[in-house]
């Protein structure tokens, strides 16, 4: 295995995957509230697992065939990271999150693993992060696109557990607007250094 390749899936999966959204609140959520945790980031994982998975075994028989689609995609996918960069930066000084559990309401396994399948396969923004990005990004790691991927697949599997089991801990953490700030600074500049390590020779 390259480590190199494989550190690089891990780490553009990681980055992709920390900022806040609807999945992240409700695993947060579900970890607060100690309800159906192991299922729910279960669900999340595999699920992300599926879409990388596809996209790096898409984007490298494509690249076979159409070489030149691979320097498109690196560049697309580097302006892609920088866009990404900025929304990122523009949310830790525009926006004040918190999360907090709103209720210790019992819901039903099958109600949570049905609402964590909508926020994982009805937000459009999986498929761009998955199939396009990560599949696009793995193209340039001929011919250890694997690498990439397990990389890419483990950091998933990671983060989704550690947030859904570490989530009593991080609670009073991320209870405050500056945390989310710190951590959205963080994930942009992640997303710069990826986004030139793309387009430098």
């Amino acid at each position: 295995m390259d480590v190199s390749v494989f550190l690089a899936g891990f780490s553009l999966s990681l980055s992709l995957i920390l900022p806040i959204g609807s999945q992240n609140a409700f695993v947060l959520k579900q970890g607060f509230k100690r309800q159906h945790v192991f299922a729910v980031c279960c669900v999340c994982a595999i699920s992300d697992a599926i879409l990388i998975s596809s996209g790096v075994a898409g984007f490298g028989s494509v690249v076979n065939r159409y070489p030149t689609v691979e320097v498109i995609a690196r560049y697309g996918g580097a302006i892609f990271l920088v866009t990404y960069a900025f929304l990122s930066f523009r949310s830790a000084f525009t926006v004040d999150h918190s999360l907090k559990a709103q209720d210790n309401t019992s819901v039903p396994l099958w109600k949570s693993i049905t609402m964590c399948l909508a926020f994982t396969w009805l937000n459009p923004h999986v498929y761009l992060d998955t199939l396009v990005l990560l599949g696009s990004v793995s193209a340039q790691y001929h011919p250890n696109q694997l690498d990439f991927g397990i990389g890419a697949v483990l950091a998933s599997f990671v983060f989704f557990f550690s947030l859904g089991f570490g989530a009593k801990l991080l609670a009073p953490v991320f209870a405050k607007p500056i945390a989310w700030k710190i951590l959205e600074c963080a994930v942009g500049v992640v997303m710069l250094v990826i986004a030139a390590a793309l387009i430098m020779p």
